[in-house]
């Protein structure tokens, strides 16, 4: 009976649920990178880090937890500011992250990929730089990659057309360059098409399915190779015209001297 006692106390005395080392690594490293100038997330404090859930119970604000892991963070329209950390990828259990609408700069980590479980990207509407991460494809359960409404740049990844499961892609209004790839401008069998609202905006990025680029008219090596040829061949024409006036001017004379020594008397 006392054993029994004994062993009931010690599980009471036991947290529902452990928290998780990467989890509150990943947490601390993202707070630290983003500035919060509206105290949006006063809550995200090291003591919560250490303990963000319990079993499906979250006390962090825009975090959802499953099982004593977070695994969805939104926080959006928060007026975030700062970069992404690279140490997101801790949170190796996360299945959607929503940081959309905000003013966060800097690159997209290419550690990202370490985010296996991810199915939910959206980074829309923030000053987010630099290339597309190829590396995102190692992310295969991902079905929304959103990224309109940024600054990015370079060509877009041509690997990001493998992944199977992708279902809505977007990359408008960026600084994109280069062709769409193929695999997922134009997708085979029965993989979801994206039209042209997914890549427009975009003043350098060309293929279906955007409309042909317009034509932006002569370049200025072709109106000045116009204008010289133009030049030269005034310069030719009237050059000949000035021969043949001359020639014929020279004929006339020629002919009115013959006139004249007919006239004139022999001495």
């Amino acid at each position: 009976m006392g054993l029994l006692i004994l062993f009931l106390l010690t599980c009471a005395a036991l947290p529902l649920s452990s928290s998780d080392p990467n989890d509150e690594a990943c947490l601390t490293h993202l707070s630290q990178s983003l500035k919060d100038p509206l105290k949006n997330l006063q809550n995200w404090t090291k003591p919560t880090f250490a303990n963000p859930c319990s079993g499906f119970t979250s006390y962090l604000p825009g975090a959802t937890c499953n099982n004593g892991r977070i695994y969805k963070l939104s926080l959006t329209n928060l007026s975030l500011q700062g970069s992404i950390s690279p140490f997101l990828s801790n949170c190796t259990n996360l299945q959607s992250l929503d940081l959309s609408s905000n003013s966060i700069s800097g690159p997209i980590p290419q550690d990202l990929q370490y985010l296996v479980n991810l199915a939910v990207l959206n980074l829309s509407s923030n000053r987010l730089d630099g290339e597309i991460p190829p590396q995102l494809t190692l992310c295969a359960y991902l079905n929304v990659i959103d990224l309109h409404d940024n600054l990015l740049t370079g060509q877009i990844p041509q690997q990001l057309g493998l992944l199977a499961r992708l279902s809505t892609f977007d990359v408008s209004y960026n600084k994109l360059s280069g062709p769409i790839p193929t695999s997922l401008g134009n997708r085979s069998g029965n993989l979801p098409k994206f039209n042209a609202t997914s890549f427009e905006g975009n003043k350098d990025l060309y293929g279906y399915p955007l409309p042909p680029m317009k034509s932006k008219g002569l370049s200025v090596l072709a109106i000045v190779g116009i204008g010289l040829g133009s030049g030269l061949a005034s310069l030719v024409l009237s050059f000949t015209g000035v021969c043949i006036w001359l020639k014929i001017t020279e004929q006339k004379m020629a002919a009115e001297e013959g006139k004249i020594s007919q006239l004139m008397p022999d001495y």
